[in-house]
């Protein structure tokens, strides 16, 4: 509901005083018909008028005293309560029921449709001592001990007595059909655990400081000694010997290895001792419908058979199955007639 000006007899700590009492042109059937139930003595209700003298009236009798609802609280803390085998037993012996009981401040039946209740002295009393005998204690036990929290719970206690003392609760206007004689009446159609909401909402956890948000230092990561792992990428680090460029390792040891005969064939051959001429470049004669005579003839054969007397790095190392596929159907010893003439043509 929006927030409305109410009356200085809604105020905190202030005493009890007639209720604002605002009604519409038209009176609701409701409401004549609930005053005319009420009323021992026969009242005139033909207007507005004498419907508002009458219902001030009613409400302002130091009798017309509101049943809220009622809390079923503890008696004591929770240390202090009586343990015992019979549910029934236990629970007349800890705890207490308290009547939560108010009184009509304010009527609007124009703009807002509502009515007002603050609650009685009684009623404060009795919430006030609950909350600093019981509520605060408990409170206390279930949570961890700080510097300030002595004063955070003096601090908890004097806001409740404020809230209390503030706390009006407002409904809706129809909630005056519960109204009887002499004033009092009690909510109906649910109201109660509305009221009982309103009126639990007023006790406030005690929250402890948050923690403190402490940097976590963490420590320099421990580097071993140099001596071990220099040792060990040294020791890594060294071969056995010179690895031949040509030499290729055999993935059997049984087996016997191609790599040893082709380095064989270079040995016998001399590589060494042998003197190649450069290979002709490319497109370097150009071109020309003469014939070509004797001298670039011969030049251009002697160059073929030089390059067709050296066999190409493919042919020397080939692979396992390769080798092996030409070993099976018998061409192991006869691998290099063939592979020389077609390397000369390649």
């Amino acid at each position: 509901m929006p927030t409305v000006l109410l009356p200085s007899s809604a105020a905190a700590f202030a005493p009890r005083s007639p209720p604002n009492v605002v009604l519409n042109t038209k009176v609701e059937p409701w409401l004549t018909a609930t005053l005319k139930r009420i009323n021992r003595v026969k009242r005139p209700l033909n207007n507005v008028t004498q419907h508002t003298r009458c219902l001030t009236e009613t409400l302002s009798s130091p009798n017309a005293i509101w049943m809220l609802c009622s809390l079923s609280l503890p008696k004591a803390p929770e240390s202090d309560l009586k343990k015992d085998e019979n549910p029934l037993t236990e629970a007349l012996y800890n705890y207490q029921m308290i009547h939560i009981e108010a009184y009509v401040v304010h009527v609007d039946m124009v703009s807002q449709n509502e009515v007002a209740f603050k609650l009685t002295p009684e009623t404060i009393e009795a919430l006030v001592d609950f909350h600093k005998d019981v509520y605060c204690v408990d409170a206390a036990a279930n949570t961890w001990e700080w510097s300030g929290k002595e004063n955070q719970l003096k601090k908890l206690q004097e806001e409740f007595v404020q809230a209390a003392n503030k706390f009006v609760y407002r409904t809706y206007a129809q909630a005056l059909e519960g109204l009887e004689e002499d004033g009092a009446g009690e909510l109906l159609c649910g109201r109660s655990e509305d009221a009982k909401a309103a009126i639990m909402s007023l006790f406030v956890p005690l929250l402890p400081p948050p923690p403190r948000i402490v940097d976590v230092v963490r420590p320099t990561p421990f580097l071993s000694s140099s001596i071990g792992h220099e040792l060990w990428w040294n020791n890594s680090m060294q071969f056995s010997g010179p690895v031949e460029p040509w030499k290729v390792l055999p993935s059997n040891t049984s087996a016997p290895s191609t790599g040893d005969s082709y380095t064989q064939m270079w040995n016998t051959m001399g590589l060494n001792e042998m003197q190649f001429s450069p290979p002709a470049p490319s497109y370097s004669q150009p071109y020309t419908t003469s014939p070509l005579n004797d001298s670039q003839y011969y030049s251009a054969a002697a160059t073929s058979a030089a390059l067709a007397a050296l066999p190409l790095p493919s042919m020397l190392v080939q692979p396992c199955s390769t080798a092996a596929s030409m070993a099976g159907f018998g061409f192991g010893d006869r691998y290099q007639d063939f592979a020389l003439p077609y390397g000369t043509t390649m």
